[in-house]
Order: C-alpha cells, then structure tokens, then sequence
C-alpha cells in the first residue's frame, strides 16, 4: 500500500458525525471528536503527500493527514480555532487580521518549497478548456495553496494559524499565490460584489500592505496585476468547464452567477489595474 492510502485505525468507538458546513463544491465533510472526514477526491492523492511532507518538515499550520478510514474517507486531524462563515466575520477586513492571513501564506510556502515541484503533483484535469487563454505566470516553482478564502484560515486569540482545505492545490508560483491571496484579503473585486465586511477596505492601499507582509520580491511585485487579470481571464473558462463536466457545486456556483461575478472582476481589475500596480511596487 503507498504510504500516502494507508488505513486509519480508530481509537475506540469513534465519536457522532457533526457536519461542517459552508464549503462551496465539498459535499459530506463532517467532524468526528479530533478528526475531520472528508470523501476522497482527485486532490486527494496529492493533498496527501504535502501534508505528509509538511508534517515531516514540522511545519505546523495546516492539518495533519492521519489516513483512510473504514469508509473511505481521508482523516484529517480537526485544527482547533475560528474559520469564517459567511456572511464573514468583522475580523476579515481587519488589517492586522489580514496582515497575519499573509505572514501564515509565506511560512506555508517556504515550508513547502524544498518539495519542489514533482511530477505527479499536477491536477489530472487535462488540457484548458477551448477559449481559455493560456497562463502568463511563468514556471511553476512550488506547490501553492490556491484557495486562500476565509473559510480556509483557521484564527486564534486574532491570528491566523493554519490553512485547511487544499482541494485546489497545484504548482504555481508566488505571484500567483499572492494575486490570490490579494482576491480575498485585499478586496480585489467590485464593491458590489464584496462581502459587507469588505466593502469599506480600499484595495490599493490593502494590497501594499499584504504583500509587504508575505515579503513579495520585486520581480514578483511587477508581476502581480497582470498575473490577477490573467487568473480571472482564465477561471470563467474553467469554472464554466467544471461546471459542464463536474457538477454538484461547481453547477451550483456557475448557476448562481459566478460567471458574471467573473466578468465583472475582469472589468474592475481592468479599471483599476494602474493604480493596484503602483501601489504594490512603490515601496
């Protein structure tokens, strides 16, 4: 059996299945006592050995993964703190809450760049769709989280601490895991389309903020503002193909007009490209 499909032993009689909601494609996720159950997926494999590797490296912020149970599901073990529900919580539009969302994303990637990036760590979902545009981040130097929402980041006593659900994990490079980190904690999207909580947070002046917290080289900095536009050009054409060839949430999130939402962040960060750019590499 590989290392990364071995069984996981429960300790007695496990506990009851408390169900762990707010997710937006994951379907049966469920808490048992010190434990999260999550249905294996393609990610699974993959998820796996970097959570396997980061345990090795003793890094810890993220959760550790414990096995498969006799269900079939990856145990994970259940990281204790606040992660947001939506709508989400005041402390997301924090600067100081935020500035700590960057300080964790750093530490997780350096924790995790000496894997480098190996062959079987890229998702198996095939060529890009028809239209989509091609990438423009350049070679892939490690393997990002990718989803950094506020969902995703478990808080304590105000700091984030640990990232969770890796599902959309992937080789990727920083500018890539910043231009998503800046999606979320930066409000880069129309006001309108921003949780209350962030609709008062000026993306700009955010930005610089973030990325002097992850500590983003120059190089990097440059780039950013155009890797965002070419992420949002690309995700209406790979939401709209997850959609059409998965279902479930990804039907569910295009059905509920994610598309559009796409669209117009492609306008916004349009509009507002040159003074995003000038804010993150004026420092």
């Amino acid at each position: 059996m590989e290392t990364d499909a071995r069984p996981y032993v429960e300790c007695g009689q496990p506990e009851p299945a408390v169900p762990l909601l707010g997710g937006d494609v994951t379907e049966g996720l469920v808490r048992v006592g010190d434990t999260v159950r999550r249905p294996v997926s393609d990610a699974s494999p993959r998820v796996r050995r970097v959570l396997d590797f980061l345990q090795s490296a003793g890094f810890q912020g993220v959760p550790r993964f414990l096995g498969i149970d006799e269900d079939g599901r990856d145990t994970l073990s259940f990281v204790p703190g606040d992660a947001a529900g939506r709508p989400w919580p005041r402390r997301v539009a924090d600067e100081s809450s935020a500035i700590s969302v960057a300080r964790l994303v750093r530490a997780y990637d350096d924790a995790v760049q000496p894997l480098g990036v190996p062959d079987w760590a890229y998702p198996h979902d095939g060529a890009d769709p028809l239209g989509c545009p091609g990438s423009i981040a350049g070679p892939a130097t490690f393997l990002a989280h990718m989803d950094i929402t506020p969902e995703n980041v478990v808080f304590r006593d105000g700091t984030a601490v640990a990232l969770i659900d890796f599902d959309l994990l992937r080789p990727a490079t920083r500018a890539e895991e910043v231009a998503n980190l800046l999606l979320w904690w930066g409000a880069w999207m129309p006001v309108t389309d921003r949780d209350p909580v962030m609709r008062g947070v000026d993306a700009a002046s955010r930005a610089a903020v973030l990325v002097d917290a992850y500590g983003l080289g120059p190089a990097d900095r440059a780039k950013v503002v155009h890797v965002a536009r070419n992420a949002a050009d690309r995700s209406w054409h790979l939401m709209r193909h997850r959609a059409l060839t998965k279902g479930g949430g990804w039907k569910r999130m295009w059905d509920e007009g994610v598309g559009d939402k796409i669209l117009r962040r492609q306008a916004w960060l349009a509009e507002n490209a040159a003074a995003l750019h000038a804010a993150i590499t004026s420092r």
